[in-house]
């Protein structure tokens, strides 16, 4: 047993799960940009790491991935509402296919900025894909093209996600107890 599963109230996808769910997106988005030259793969940084490095292996295409680091939280648990770029991509994206990778969508603010960031630097389509996203949480308005799991409110660690930058290397998505973060 892993130090940190004595944390986790629950694991709400294990790793075969996660793996299958990905598979299948990337089956989804091949097919989607089978005749596009230019796609460029956006991994928003730190938690989507885990969820892209197994994401393009599915995706049996030309591609270039860069990273960015953008945030709306600060050390806390809950969206601060304002958007910051920590790391810019190193590419141009005009005139790209863009494909945001994101590990979990809450609020939807840092997306939303993100997606129209993008547009207004010329590029040709910017889309998303995320693993998890929670609809109870949105506060802005996100297309969200490719979703693996829509999930509840709950504090979910693993495969990427972090608390406090932990768990993110756990095999699995769980959520913590409680008293783990209050």
């Amino acid at each position: 047993m892993n130090h940190m599963d004595k944390d986790v109230k629950e694991i709400l996808f294990s790793k075969e799960e996660i793996h299958n769910k990905v598979a299948e997106l990337g089956e989804k988005i091949t097919k989607d940009y089978k005749d596009v030259d230019n796609l460029l793969v956006i991994c928003v940084l730190k938690g989507a790491v885990s969820f892209l490095s197994d994401l393009i292996q599915e995706i049996p295409l030309p591609l270039v991935i860069d990273f960015m680091d953008v945030s709306s939280y600060g050390s806390g648990v809950s969206s601060t509402g304002e958007v910051r770029i920590l790391k810019d991509l190193d590419s141009s994206v005009e005139g790209r296919n863009i494909l945001i990778v994101e590990d979990i969508i809450d609020t939807g603010i840092t997306l939303n900025y993100l997606k129209k960031l993008l547009l207004s630097r010329g590029a040709t389509s910017v889309e998303v894909v995320t693993l998890l996203t929670k609809p109870s949480r949105r506060q802005k308005g996100v297309d969200v093209k490719y979703v693996g799991y829509e999930i509840d409110d709950l504090f979910v660690v693993g495969y990427g996600l972090d608390y406090n930058e932990k768990y993110r290397n756990l095999p699995y998505i769980g959520y913590l107890k409680e008293e783990v973060y209050s």
